[in-house]
């Protein structure tokens, strides 16, 4: 692989309301460095503190992801980094002044499109990836969780899942070329069983 990284052209800012928290929050897009990733910076709190969206860094998955760095938290990340993993974006400075993002409509659209108003903008470094040798599996028996990942020339996807609901059937999704992320997955929306409401209500800041 010899394409080269990518940030975005300018800053831009989004606004909208923590789906846990119910806080108000302004998250903004920066452009960032070749070899940066992806990083979260708290303005209400130490600003000089940049939070890397490692897995190393996650402290939460239980409903949402939640990633902390020297006593910084930022919570629920996953729509935010879809966004910018699906339109191949490599290096970012994600600013917030609230510890988690907005929800917005549940999807990762508009982030999508706010980074797209923003603009791609190519930068000189070779892209960096990471390659399987062999395949490589998980299973979480506790939450019947089985992931399996094999060597392939590009990234492909298939997911499915099984709550064993009566309203809610198993679901199956397939991704076999990340340029479709933009107008296959990024419009899909998280979505709550009614008997979770009360919990998420009741533990709103």
């Amino acid at each position: 692989m010899s394409d080269k990284q990518k940030t975005i052209k300018t800053s831009i800012s989004i606004s909208g309301t923590g789906l846990h928290t119910g806080n108000e929050v302004i998250l903004s897009f920066h452009p960032a460095p070749e070899n940066f990733g992806y990083k979260f910076k708290r303005v209400d709190q130490d600003a000089d503190i940049e939070v890397p969206a490692d897995v190393e860094h996650v402290v939460d998955t239980s409903r949402g992801t939640s990633i902390e760095y020297k006593g910084i938290r930022i919570d629920t990340i996953e729509h935010v980094l879809a966004a910018l993993a699906g339109l191949e974006i490599d290096n970012a400075l994600v600013e917030l002044n609230q510890s988690e993002t907005p929800i917005l409509d549940g999807s990762s659209r508009i982030y999508v499109e706010k980074l797209l108003e923003a603009g791609i903008a190519e930068q000189n470094a070779p892209r960096k990836y990471f390659e399987l040798a062999t395949n490589v599996t998980y299973t979480d028996e506790a939450k019947n969780t089985h992931m399996i990942a094999v060597p392939a020339k590009e990234l492909q996807l298939s997911v499915m899942i099984d709550y064993d609901s009566t309203v809610l059937p198993s679901q199956n999704a397939v991704l076999t070329k990340i340029s479709q992320f933009r107008d296959e997955i990024a419009p899909c929306r998280t979505f709550v069983f009614l008997h979770e409401l009360e919990f998420l209500i009741n533990n709103s800041q």
